[in-house]
């Protein structure tokens, strides 16, 4: 089914007024296309990345390398989906001379990530334009 206005109202799952731009701390969680278990499997009670799995944990924790103003702290790939807690620090920016203006927010940070993940995971695959990952993604501000 295709998306009528008329029928589908989609609201957003973010902070009403937040600016997502802004120094602070974040726990990101996003999940695959359908679901789809793409990254291993949990074995014993500890996860076990297949190939796919360790291109999107190298894609994560290259992130800060991107963006300057980007502190990676922990994360986890699971079978379907990968946890990240992300860090704006706006004092990096000043120190190296650029303006808050210059900072990206947390959603061209993680479409960033989809992007350039789903790119390598798909040449992986031989498939060309095949979603890896879900269309949003779900955030906490901690």
């Amino acid at each position: 089914m295709n998306y009528n206005p008329k029928f589908h109202h989609r609201r957003s799952i973010r902070l009403k007024g937040y600016d997502y731009s802004t120094a602070g701390a974040y726990f990101i969680t996003i999940c695959t296309h359908e679901r789809e278990q793409t990254f291993g499997d949990v074995l014993d009670r500890t996860m076990v990345l297949n190939e796919l799995g360790h291109i999107a944990q190298l894609h994560w924790q290259k992130l800060a390398r991107h963006y300057s103003h980007l502190i990676v702290d922990r994360s986890v790939v699971m079978p379907n989906h990968l946890h990240g807690i992300i860090l704006l620090d706006l004092s990096i920016l000043h120190e190296r001379g650029y303006a808050n203006d210059d900072s990206k927010s947390i959603s061209e940070i993680i479409g960033s990530f989809k992007t350039f993940s789903a790119r390598a995971i798909n040449k992986i695959r031989q498939l060309n334009g095949v979603p890896v990952w879900q269309r949003n993604y779900y955030e906490r501000i901690i």
